[in-house]
């Protein structure tokens, strides 16, 4: 699907067209609305404003999303946005997104922001701790996390350079996948014995 200077994503529309499949597909680019139909949701969102409750899940961060499933104006422009908001303590777990690159501001107190090397770099460690006004770059498919050092809450705004970025949560994807990743397997590839792989992955049972 070309880039459209006006192309608001339209998820209702496809069944009623008979589209196939992959003209639904928010990674590539959704079918569109009309250009006189877009409204200012093209424009404009308010989801970010206020953001989440940190204290919603065990990590004690909280992300609110702005790919295409939630603004549909940025469907086909290959660009994307989050809010996170931490804890004091709170963190965002160890994750890749596969189809992006993601830069990020720290908007709030101070986050510790981490991101592991690929095999032929020695899968070195970068990390550093960052204030509010400054600004991180993380490649494609690196992992990374951000933690909260600080005794206050801290919050971060990044972007991506795509409309659907995609998420792997490590810890979730190792010891909360449906079906579970054997017990052997794991044991054998992170060297500890059967019963600690079972006692991280009853620690998952809920999801993330």
């Amino acid at each position: 699907m070309p880039i459209d200077s006006v192309a608001a994503a339209d998820f209702g529309s496809c069944r009623y067209r008979g589209l196939p499949a992959a003209a639904t597909d928010p990674i590539y680019g959704s079918a569109s609305k009309l250009p006189s139909s877009a409204g200012d949701e093209f424009l404009f969102s308010s989801r970010a404003t206020m953001g989440g409750d940190p204290m919603s899940n065990p990590n004690g961060s909280n992300v609110t999303e702005l790919d295409v499933t939630h603004w549909p104006g940025v469907n086909t422009l290959a660009v994307s946005m989050n809010r996170v908001d931490f804890a004091p303590g709170g963190t965002n777990p160890p994750h890749i997104h596969p189809r992006a690159t993601e830069v990020g501001l720290v908007t709030r107190g101070e986050l510790l922001v981490d991101i592991i090397g690929s095999l032929e770099s020695g899968n070195r460690y970068y990390s550093k701790v960052l204030k509010a006004g400054e600004t991180f770059v993380i490649p494609r498919g690196l992992m990374h996390f951000q933690f909260n050092v600080s005794k206050e809450e801290a919050s971060m705004v990044v972007s991506f350079n795509s409309q659907n970025p995609g998420i792997v949560f490590v810890p979730l994807t190792m010891f909360g996948s449906s079906p579970p990743i054997p017990t052997p397997v794991l044991a054998k590839a992170l060297r500890v014995d059967a019963q600690v792989v079972d006692l991280i992955k009853s620690k998952f049972t809920g999801g993330y």
